[in-house]
């Protein structure tokens, strides 16, 4: 950050009085931009026994398969982003469930969550975001070619406990590879 957005003066990068961590702080109004992690939001849509699943039409992992997710936007909750995300990427209208997984990715300052959710009707398509959506049994799920650890972490989980029949909320914090590619979508 090089410019205050409240008044357009150059800013540095200091500890605020009060503070313990350094913060762009603008040299002309003592204006504070502080800079807090992204939440990357998403659904694990099911349709009796089988998984939507949606193939990313953009970087980054172009190509590769992906739960519907992405970044929460200002005025909504985790569970509006949920439902917003799956209808942009696959034309899918969803019942929002619980929280199923938290995914803690400091390194790229990114939360992930995603939330079970069943798909109101088979009445899908590839959004703007997918270059194809499908409904996937456990068996058939493209493990070699999802696109974050995330969204393998969550579908893991998600089968274990499908097979228990008996659903948790699950977290876990991954570290990225320092020869990976960047994890957020």
């Amino acid at each position: 950050m090089k410019f205050c957005s409240a008044c357009g003066a150059t800013v540095s990068l200091r500890v605020p009085a009060g503070d313990a961590l350094p913060r762009h702080v603008c040299d002309d109004c003592g204006e504070i931009h502080y800079l807090n992690p992204k939440m990357v939001v998403g659904a694990i849509p099911v349709w009796g026994d089988r998984i939507l699943l949606c193939r990313r039409a953009i970087e980054p992992r172009y190509g590769k398969w992906t739960l519907p997710a992405g970044f929460m936007e200002n005025r909504e909750t985790t569970a509006q982003a949920a439902a917003r995300e799956t209808l942009e990427e696959a034309c899918a209208r969803i019942r929002v469930g619980p929280l199923f997984a938290l995914v803690n990715i400091p390194e790229i300052s990114q939360v992930h969550l995603f939330y079970r959710a069943e798909l109101q009707d088979a009445d899908f398509a590839a959004g703007a975001e997918s270059l194809e959506v499908a409904l996937f049994h456990e068996a058939e799920i493209p493990w070699d070619t999802l696109a974050f650890r995330s969204v393998t972490f969550a579908l893991k989980r998600f089968l274990e406990d499908r097979r228990n029949e008996r659903y948790g909320v699950h977290t876990e914090d991954l570290a990225l590879a320092r020869t990976s590619l960047p994890e957020g979508t």
